[in-house]
C-alpha cells in the first residue's frame, strides 16, 4: 500500500491537455474580439458616426472604452454558457452556436428602436456583427 496518488492516465493528461488549449483559445477569442471590435467601432467613428443614442431613458454616447467593457463581458458570459452546456450535453456547442446567432440577431432590435443617425446605426450594426463573426467561430472551433 503506498501513500502517494496515482499517476494519471494517458486519457487524463490528454484530457486536460485539449482543455487547457480550448480555454487558451477561447480568451484569445475574447481578446480577438475586443481588437476587433474597437477596429470597427474606430472605422464608424472615421465614416462619421457619432455614436450618440437617444432612448426613453435618455441620451448616452457609445465610446470605444464601453465598447470594449461590453465586448468582454458578453465574451465571458457566452464562454460561461458554453461552458455549461458542454457540461449538461452532448449537443452544447451546436445548441450554444444556435443560440449565439439569436443572440447576435436579437441584438439589432435596440439598434432600430433608439434615435441616432444613421451612420450611427450601421456603425453598431458592423459592432455587433464584428463581436459574433469572431467570438461564434473562436469558442466553437476551439472545441477540437
Amino acid at each position: 500500500m503506498t501513500l502517494t496518488a496515482p499517476t494519471p492516465t494517458t486519457d487524463t493528461t490528454a484530457s486536460r491537455g485539449r482543455a487547457a488549449v480550448r480555454r487558451r483559445r477561447r480568451a484569445l477569442g475574447i481578446v480577438l474580439a475586443v481588437v476587433v471590435t474597437l477596429a470597427v467601432w474606430l472605422l464608424g467613428h472615421l465614416a462619421g458616426a457619432d455614436y450618440w443614442i437617444t432612448d426613453s431613458q435618455g441620451t448616452v454616447r457609445i465610446d470605444g472604452v464601453v465598447t470594449a467593457q461590453v465586448t468582454v463581458v458578453l465574451g465571458l458570459v457566452g464562454w460561461g454558457v458554453l461552458a455549461l452546456l458542454e457540461r449538461l450535453s452532448r449537443h452544447g456547442t451546436t445548441v450554444w452556436t444556435v443560440l449565439a446567432v439569436v443572440v447576435v440577431a436579437a441584438s439589432m432590435i435596440p439598434v432600430a428602436l433608439v434615435e441616432a443617425t444613421t451612420a450611427t446605426r450601421v456603425a453598431l450594426v458592423a459592432v455587433h456583427l464584428a463581436v459574433g463573426a469572431v467570438l461564434v467561430p473562436a469558442f466553437v472551433r476551439a472545441r477540437s
